[in-house]
């Protein structure tokens, strides 16, 4: 029956009764509904004033009644202790497997610095958890959208699509990182074919679309589909997906920063990288690198080659070390090596070149530092004389023809600190079969041996030196490097950088094909 009051009703009475918060119904001596609470009301919809009270209406309650004046009895409920008790117990398992499943989407969606992977891991674990199907759409690039989508079952589809975000309902806010538009709000029939999946059957019932934070910029949105209006999306439920959203947002932040990060350290590496040394006439020329173990960060080790203009000309070698790794050494790398190049002609005086390179460092807001060696080339009457001088750098080694090693008597400042350096320059030749080997302190400050804690150390290199006398400069820096290789055992390690130069001995004629360098020989 309705809830229109019957005649002889007291409708004041019934008004009184109505504001109780509690549920309650007031019921007569002869079991009619005289009236009932608001609250009352909202549990027993199908009970109305002035109707008698059906027994199974209230099936599964519990009522205390209190006798009231003129015969009347108020009908207090009293909750259902092992319903509420299981209801309680229902949403704290609820609560407990959306926690479960954020702290899996977590360990997942991080383990992974790869956004393809990322981004493919995130449908998957949405499709299977929140949705019948979910999709995935990045920041567009240029006039095409990146999409991918899953169903809760087979493969991950990845696709490019010219389309505009502004045509589905929500999509371009959540891709500034806008607030989402409540699934209400959507017109399931608006979704276009671009963002449902291939294996997903049937038509879209209802949507979210929720924003994937990232870290300052938004890295995406993510939208959820499933097939019937009936299973909609309840307010609890798109609470839940915003916070699996917010951990693939910082996922999918972290991948797309460490992909640019890698994309600028390999271009630098690739910069960077030591030169092959050029052939010159009468003159070996040999150089080995070997980075740090830690592959993703750029080292400060390098080498450089700046041939003589003329052939009666001066080649410049060029060894250093920049203080620290990472972009910064990197640029200052860049810095002295191109700064080097435009002083090569200058080089025949390496104290002048210094100085200015010197004054081309210094800042005062860079207190980054860098270590040189500087080796003018020439060959002069059938020996190969040189000129090696030292800005902070270990002197080169000279290997003679009897075994014996000597330590080229050059010092000087290091370059980038103060204002005026000073330096002595230390002039040599080398007979056939000799060989100056410059190196970088990853050579000598090398931590290995049985503990893995001893160094390489300078005497070491004198003695490994000592017994690669006559040899070519490929086989002095392939020594060199096996030793270190060897000594380091797989261990963490700096840079390793490593030049030889190297008087040949006679050649033979060139090979066959007249082409080919002939080989040194005594």
């Amino acid at each position: 029956m309705g809830d229109q009051a019957p005649v002889g009703v007291d409708t004041s009475f019934d008004a009184a009764w109505t504001s109780v918060p509690h549920p309650v119904l007031i019921v007569d001596s002869a079991g009619a509904v005289r009236a009932m609470s608001a609250a009352a009301r909202s549990l027993l919809p199908e009970v109305g004033v002035g109707a008698a009270l059906a027994q199974n209406a209230a099936a599964g309650l519990a009522f205390e009644t209190t006798a009231l004046p003129g015969g009347d009895e108020a009908w207090w409920l009293i909750e259902d202790t092992d319903s509420v008790l299981r209801e309680a117990q229902e949403a704290l398992s609820r609560e407990q497997e959306r926690a479960a499943f954020l702290d899996e989407a977590s360990a997942v969606l991080m383990a992974s610095l790869n956004f393809d992977r990322c981004m493919e891991a995130t449908v998957q674990m949405a499709a299977r958890h929140l949705a019948d199907a979910a999709v995935v759409v990045a920041p567009v690039t240029g006039h095409q959208v990146p999409v991918v989508c899953s169903g809760s079952e087979g493969p991950v589809e990845v696709r490019r699509i010219d389309a505009d975000p502004a045509a589905v309902a929500g999509l371009s806010e959540a891709l500034r990182g806008f607030p989402p538009v409540p699934s209400r709000w959507i017109d399931p029939a608006a979704v276009p074919d671009w963002l449902v999946p291939h294996n997903f059957t049937g038509p879209v019932g209802s949507v979210v679309v929720t924003p994937l934070p990232g870290h300052g910029v938004p890295a995406g949105a993510l939208i959820l589909l499933r097939r019937n209006s009936e299973n909609a999306f309840s307010q609890g439920e798109e609470v839940f997906a915003r916070l699996f959203a917010a951990r693939a947002g910082a996922a999918l932040s972290a991948a797309r920063l460490y992909a640019e990060q890698s994309a600028i350290t390999h271009t630098l590496m690739r910069d960077l990288l030591p030169p092959r040394l050029n052939r010159l006439p009468g003159v070996e020329l040999a150089g080995g690198y070997r980075a740090s173990e830690d592959h993703q960060v750029i080292g400060g080790d390098f080498y450089d080659f700046h041939p003589a203009a003329t052939p009666d000309g001066e080649t410049l070698v060029v060894l250093g070390d920049v203080c620290g790794k990472g972009l910064e050494a990197a640029v200052l790398t860049g810095k002295i090596r191109n700064t080097l190049q435009a002083l090569a002609p200058l080089a025949k005086d390496h104290a002048g070149v210094l100085r200015l390179l010197n004054s081309a460092l210094l800042s005062p807001v860079d207190t980054r530092f860098a270590t040189l060696v500087l080796a003018s080339v020439a060959r002069r009457e059938g020996q190969v004389v040189l000129r090696l001088t030292s800005a902070g750098h270990p002197p080169p080694l000279i290997v003679r023809n009897d075994g014996s090693v000597e330590e080229a008597d050059t010092r000087g400042a290091l370059v980038g600190v103060m204002p005026e350096i000073k330096m002595r320059t230390f002039e040599t030749s080398l007979a056939p079969g000799e060989t100056c080997l410059l190196y970088t302190d990853g050579v000598t400050e090398a931590h290995g041996g049985p503990l893995g804690t001893d160094m390489f150390g300078e005497q070491r290199l004198s003695d490994a030196l000592a017994q690669c006398a006559g040899m070519p400069a490929e086989a002095v820096v392939e020594r060199v490097m096996m030793l270190t290789t060897q000594w380091v055992n797989q261990r963490a390690h700096d840079d390793i950088a490593v030049v030889a130069i190297t008087a040949p001995r006679r050649t033979h004629l060139s090979a066959v094909d007249g082409h080919t360098a002939g080989r040194y020989t005594a």
